[in-house]
């Protein structure tokens, strides 16, 4: 079979990667394992690669930024190397309908909607369109249309808006915080009282109004514990070289001293933080 030189071509852009990937998926000539996959076993590699997109945002990691969304991109010239396979899309099909998309949530943009708008203003426009959107699909319910295998945080908070928009709302977030301690108290009552289930249960109720009290506060919940997780690991590694230079490692130590060493990184975190103010 004679090598298409688009494949080599490095200026030929997106053609060039939709022109590997159909080659790749060839059933005679292609590669052995890109034509087993299908669309259930390459959606988990979607799910990491736009998580290691992320990661590398929110380290500034502008090098590898660079190759994380070349990756990010090749998911979606793979599904739509199978989609054309199957009859269902194509590539030139899917940014089609994201582009009539775009233009059609951006009427202050491409169209004769006054551009003059706060960025609060233009975000409930968005909703208006999407809601009606949804109203052309002939959606059953408030909920229906959440996706069901985003990560449960993002999710719960997801689902929390779209009732809020039908009015199941708390009004404020006093009311949310103090659903918090009730359920703080679920918690605590469970784990005297009663089984694995029940706990994991109270848990659950406990994170979803954790998640609520997020929205409240316009906060994204997992953006949230994706910071926090970083600086918990930006602190623990700060005092396992702290026990280092000690001659131990954490195992060698105890809570107290682990406890005093964490209680001095914050310390040293803060009059950094001071310094460059």
């Amino acid at each position: 079979m004679a090598e298409n030189p688009l494949i080599h071509d490095q200026s030929a852009g997106i053609e060039r990667l939709l022109e590997i990937m159909r080659r790749l998926r060839d059933p005679d000539t292609g590669c052995p394992w890109d034509i087993e996959q299908d669309f259930n076993t390459i959606a988990p590699y979607t799910i990491e690669e736009a998580y290691e997109v992320a990661d590398a945002i929110e380290r500034q990691a502008w090098g590898e930024l660079e190759g994380e969304l070349g990756d990010l991109l090749l998911q979606t010239v793979y599904f739509t190397q199978m989609g054309t396979e199957a009859g269902h899309f194509s590539f030139q099909s899917v940014v089609q309908h994201v582009s009539d998309k775009m233009v059609a949530r951006h009427p202050h943009v491409f169209g004769d909607e006054n551009r003059d708008k706060s960025a609060e203003q233009q975000t409930r426009d968005w909703e208006q369109i999407k809601a009606a959107e949804r109203a052309g699909k002939e959606q059953k319910g408030a909920l229906e249309g959440v996706a069901g295998n985003l990560p449960a945080l993002l999710r719960a908070y997801k689902l929390q808006k779209r009732a809020a928009r039908v009015g199941f709302d708390w009004p404020d977030a006093g009311h949310v915080i103090a659903k918090i301690a009730e359920e703080s108290q679920e918690l605590i009552d469970a784990r005297d009282n009663l089984s694995a289930d029940e706990i994991e249960e109270e848990m659950g109720d406990l994170l979803f109004v954790v998640a609520n009290l997020a929205r409240h506060l316009n906060v994204d919940p997992e953006a949230a514990l994706r910071r926090t997780n970083a600086k918990f690991i930006r602190r623990f590694e700060a005092v396992e070289a702290r026990l280092s230079a000690r001659g131990k490692r954490p195992e060698d130590s105890d809570l107290a001293e682990m406890d005093a060493l964490w209680d001095e990184v914050k310390a040293d975190e803060k009059a950094a933080r001071e310094a460059k103010a």
